[in-house]
């Protein structure tokens, strides 16, 4: 046996050197062939190859995710003098922002913290940070000016004007998100002041229209939603749904990200939440349910709503007002500052506004039967 492996070698090692004569002079890919005590003038077998190895072979890097800049907070040209101790704005009484926990608290807090400590190096305020256990609370918060500035939501910010006069100073920029079964669909991606709720469904459920919505479960927001809660529910009575009796059970989740899980799990068959918090980028639902857009359904939307923004209470100093409004819009204009506030309730920019800029919507929703001062208790 041993014998025939020896011929068989000798003839591969003729076949080879038979082979090498007929080609191109140099050929060091036939080399390894060859024992490395011959032909010590061609490349050793371990440095034949001219390719990398296959373990460093792809050279293209899959893209990650490059983090955002740190936001620019350079203290502003006219920050006022720092206040003494004891006095709104010190350390022993900051002010005070809230906001209403419409999406993940804690990406909430982190955006909320990351504004107020912003807002602190650039004014020499000192600013701090909470969220509202409900959307009420943050209410209640700034009508009992233990909160001084507030990033309600549109409903909320309604109510809150009506009961404790609080008013509007900023309103959110988004680009517009939209589904397949909204008219304005073709606005996707333009920049818009208002946005839509939208009505969602678990494929297995069978619901497709607000016929179907009879007898089964249903997820709302909060009751001082406004995409979430009222609006929706003025569009479910002009479709002869009642909320109060035609549904087998009704569960206020509490955020648009709980609704939408909720339907997806089967908790609830349907519900509602803004458009589109399945596939929206703040809320990134699809990192912790990657099949969420496909088991849940979007079936009809409502009107547009004015977008949510930042408000402020009636006794705060006007000279901390300006402040505060200059250091927000130059935070909207700078990229880690964008970032910020897109991780926070999906804004893409700011806009100055008067106090009176929800009156259009108040009035339709006195049309609809809906008196925001009714349901101030």
């Amino acid at each position: 046996m041993t014998k025939r492996i020896s011929i068989l070698f000798a003839l591969l090692v003729v076949l080879a050197l038979a082979l090498s004569a007929c080609g191109p002079a140099a050929t060091p890919t036939a080399a390894p062939t060859e024992p490395p005590t011959k032909a010590p003038t061609e490349a050793p077998p371990t440095e034949a190859p001219t390719e990398a190895p296959p373990t460093e072979a792809p050279t293209a890097v899959p893209p990650t995710n490059t983090p955002p800049p740190p936001p620019v907070c350079d203290k502003l040209a006219d920050a006022p003098a720092a206040p003494a101790a004891g006095e709104l704005g010190s350390a022993e009484n900051p002010i005070v922002i809230t906001f209403v926990p419409s999406g993940d608290t804690g990406k909430i807090a982190k955006a909320g913290g990351a504004i107020a400590e912003c807002l602190s190096q650039m004014t020499g305020l000192v600013f701090k940070e909470e969220v509202g256990t409900s959307f009420a609370a943050s209410i209640e918060a700034m009508g009992a000016e233990k909160a001084h500035v507030g990033f309600l939501n549109t409903f909320s910010a309604v109510l809150a004007q009506s009961k404790y006069e609080v008013f509007p100073v900023l309103l959110a920029i988004r680009k517009y998100n939209t589904n397949a079964v909204d008219p304005d669909k073709d606005m996707a991606g333009t920049p818009a002041p208002f946005y839509k709720g939208q009505f969602i469904a678990n494929v297995d459920s069978g619901i497709k229209s607000f016929a179907d919505l009879k007898d089964k479960t249903f997820c709302f927001v909060d009751p001082n939603s406004a995409s979430g809660y009222i609006i929706p529910n003025i569009v479910l009575k002009a479709n002869g749904i009642d909320s109060d009796t035609d549904f087998k059970a009704v569960q206020m989740a509490g955020s648009h990200n709980n609704v939408a899980i909720a339907v997806y799990k089967g908790d609830c068959d349907a519900g509602v939440t803004y458009v589109d918090v399945l596939t929206d980028s703040s809320a990134n639902l699809a990192a912790t349910y990657p099949d969420i857009a496909q088991k849940v359904m979007p079936f009809a939307v409502t009107d547009k709503i004015p977008n949510d923004g930042m408000q402020f209470i009636k006794n705060l100093d006007p000279k901390l007002q300006a402040i505060i409004i200059e250091g927000m819009l130059a935070m909207a204009q700078d990229p880690g500052g964008k970032a910020i506030l897109k991780s926070l309730y999906n804004y893409d920019s700011l806009t100055k506004v008067e106090a009176n800029t929800y009156d259009g919507f108040i009035a339709v929703l006195k049309a609809a039967g809906v008196d925001p001062a009714s349901l101030v208790k």
